[in-house]
C-alpha cells in the first residue's frame, strides 16, 4: 500500500497532480486548502540570503581539545580530553547566492561549538585581519564590494575608491591580493578567529587571545587562471569537494592553536593589539596548541542544517568573553540581529541552532516559537514561583576590562607602533618568497586595470607605494594606460583628492 501524501497537520490529501475545479476545464476552487498551503509555503521556501556570507557550505564533526590549557580558559569545550559535537560553515564574503566559489574574496571560517555549556560560535575568516577597525564602516564596505545600483554590475572603481580612502584595509587587502585570496578548496586553508578574545581561568584571571586553525591538508591555492576557469566549468567547486572529500572518507582536519597575550601587556604593547587590521608577531607570542577539529559528517539537508546555521559572536560561554575590538563589539550585536530577521526571533530553536544543554530561558512568544515552559511555570524574573535564576557561581566571571574615558569618536588611542602600512610591508618584503611577490603583483595590476577613473588610479599606486616602494612601482609599471577613462560612478561626487580620507 502505498504512504499517503498529508497536507503540513500530517492529514491525507486527495490529489498530488490536479487542483480542485468546477468541471474540468472549470475556476480552480479557492477552498482547495491543499493547493492553496502548497503554493503560498513555495513562496516562502527561500528565507532571506545572508547579506555578507550569502553563497557557502559545511559539515559536522568533532573538536577535541589534547592539551592543557586550562591555566588560561575554564571553558568546559577547552579542558584537555573533551570532545565537542560542532559544525563548521565556509563562505565567500561579497558573493550572493549562486555567485562562483572561486571568486577572489576572503573566506568565511564559521565555527559553531555544541558544547555542555551550551553553544559557543566563533566567527572567523581565513585571514587573520580585515579590511576595517570600526563596525560603524562596515555597512559602507560591504556596499562598496557588492553592485552598482544602476548597471547591477560589481565594480572595480567603486571598490578601490574605498580601499584608497580606508588606508587601514592596506592589510588585508594584500592578504586578499596574494595566493590566499583564492584557496584550492576549504579544505586547503586555514582559518582564525582574527579578533582578539578574552579567556578567563577558574581563578579569575584574565587573558587576551586570538585563534589559529592550521589545516592538515596543507595550504594550496589556485591561480588566476584556473579560478577564473572553474567560476564558469565549475561554479560550486569549494561545495562540491568538501562534500565529496566527506563522502569517501577523507575527512579534514585542522589543529587549533592560540596566542595568549598577559592581560597587562595590553596597555603597553607597541600597537593596539585589539586592533582587527594587526597580527601579534609570533615572535612575542608564540602559537600554544589546543586541539584538533575533524569534520565527518556531511548535512542532510542543505537548506536546514547549512542555510538556516545561524551564527553570531555573541554566543560565549564560561571562560571565554569579547575585548576592547571595536569591530568584534559591532558584530555581537550586528551578527544576533541579522539572524533575527533573515530566520526569525526564535533562530535558536532549530535543530541546527539549538543548544545540546537544557535551555531555561524566559524569552516568551514571538514567530515560529516552538519550545515553551509549562503553563503552571513563571515567564517573568525575578518569580516567588521556582522558577530558574541567575548564578553567578555557575556563569563565572563574566570578563570585562578597566576603561576610562570620555566619550570620543576616535580609532583608538596611539602606540608606537600603530599604522597602517607597517605590516603589510612587511608581509611584502619578509614573509613572501620572490614567486609569491610576483603573483601578488600580477594579481593587483589585473585588478586595479579595470579601473576607469583616473584619480582612483592614482590613488591605488600610492596605496602600494605606501605598503612597499618597491611593490608600488612593480604595479605602477605593470598597468597600462585607461582606454575609456570615466570621471565618477554614475550618480557620484567626484573622487576625493589623492592622500585625502
Amino acid at each position: 500500500m502505498t504512504t499517503p501524501t498529508t497536507n503540513s497537520v500530517g492529514t491525507p490529501i486527495a490529489s498530488d497532480a490536479h487542483s480542485q475545479s468546477v468541471g474540468a476545464e472549470g475556476a480552480i476552487a479557492l477552498t482547495d486548502h491543499y493547493l492553496v498551503e502548497k503554493l503560498a509555503h513555495f513562496n516562502r521556501e527561500r528565507v532571506p540570503e545572508r547579506v555578507v556570507h550569502a553563497k557557502g557550505g559545511g559539515a559536522f564533526g568533532t573538536f577535541v581539545t589534547t592539551h592543557d590549557v586550562s591555566q588560561y580558559t575554564r571553558a568546559a569545550l577547552f579542558q584537555q580530553g573533551a570532545e565537542t559535537e560542532m559544525l563548521a560553515r565556509f563562505s565567500t564574503v561579497a558573493g550572493e547566492q549562486g555567485s562562483p566559489d572561486t571568486w577572489r574574496d576572503p573566506r568565511g571560517f564559521a565555527l559553531k561549538f555544541y558544547t555542555s555549556e551550551g553553544n559557543y560560535d566563533l566567527v572567523g575568516n581565513n585571514t587573520p585581519v580585515f579590511f576595517i577597525r570600526d563596525g560603524i564602516k562596515f555597512p559602507d564596505f560591504i556596499h562598496s564590494q557588492k553592485r552598482l545600483p544602476g548597471s547591477h554590475l560589481r565594480d572595480n572603481d567603486m571598490q578601490w575608491d574605498f580601499w584608497t580612502l580606508s588606508p587601514e584595509s592596506a592589510h588585508q587587502v594584500t592578504w586578499l591580493m596574494g595566493d590566499r585570496g583564492l584557496p584550492k578548496t576549504w579544505r586547503n586553508m586555514d582559518g582564525f578567529g582574527s579578533h582578539t578574545y578574552q579567556w578567563i581561568n577558574a581563578a579569575g584571571e584574565r587573558f587576551w587571545v586570538k585563534y589559529r586553525f592550521k589545516t592538515n591538508q596543507g595550504n594550496d591555492f589556485l591561480t588566476q587562471e584556473e579560478a577564473d576557469q572553474l567560476a564558469g566549468s565549475d561554479a560550486d567547486h569549494h561545495i562540491r569537494d568538501l562534500y565529496t572529500a566527506i563522502e569517501r572518507g577523507d575527512h579534514p582536519s585542522w589543529t587549533l592553536s592560540v596566542q595568549v597575550m598577559p592581560y597587562a601587556d595590553a596597555k603597553s604593547y607597541r600597537f593596539n593589539p585589539f586592533d582587527l587590521t594587526k597580527v601579534w608577531p609570533h615572535a612575542d607570542y608564540p602559537l600554544i596548541e589546543v586541539g584538533q577539529m575533524t569534520l565527518d559528517r556531511n548535512p542532510e539537508n542543505y537548506f536546514a542544517e547549512i542555510e538556516q546555521a545561524a551564527f553570531s559572536p555573541a554566543h560565549f560561554v564560561p571562560g571565554i568573553n569579547g575585548s576592547p575590538d571595536k569591530m568584534l563589539q559591532a558584530r555581537i550585536f550586528s551578527y544576533a540581529d541579522a539572524q533575527r530577521y533573515r530566520v526569525g526571533v526564535n533562530h535558536a530553536e532549530l535543530p541546527v541552532n539549538a543548544a545540546k544543554t537544557e535551555v531555561r530561558s524566559y524569552d516568551k512568544e514571538g514567530s515560529m516559537r516552538t519550545r515553551f515552559r509549562p503553563a503552571d511555570q513563571p515567564v517573568y524574573a525575578p518569580n516567588s514561583f521556582g522558577g530558574p535564576a541567575a548564578d553567578a557561581a555557575a556563569a563565572g566571571d563574566d570578563g570585562g576590562w578597566v576603561s576610562d574615558g570620555e566619550l570620543v569618536r576616535v580609532a583608538h588611542t596611539l602606540h608606537p607602533e600603530d599604522d597602517d602600512f607597517g605590516q603589510p610591508g612587511t608581509l611584502y618584503r619578509e614573509v613572501l618568497d620572490d614567486e609569491e611577490r610576483a603573483r601578488l603583483v600580477e594579481n593587483i595590476v589585473g585588478h586595479v586595470g579595470k579601473t576607469r577613473v583616473p584619480a582612483i588610479r592614482e590613488r591605488a599606486i600610492q596605496y602600494w607605494k605606501n605598503v612597499d616602494a618597491d611593490l608600488g612601482a612593480r604595479v605602477e609599471a605593470g598597468l597600462t594606460p585607461i582606454d575609456h577613462p570615466r570621471t565618477r560612478l554614475a550618480g557620484d561626487p567626484e573622487p576625493a583628492p589623492i592622500g585625502t580620507t
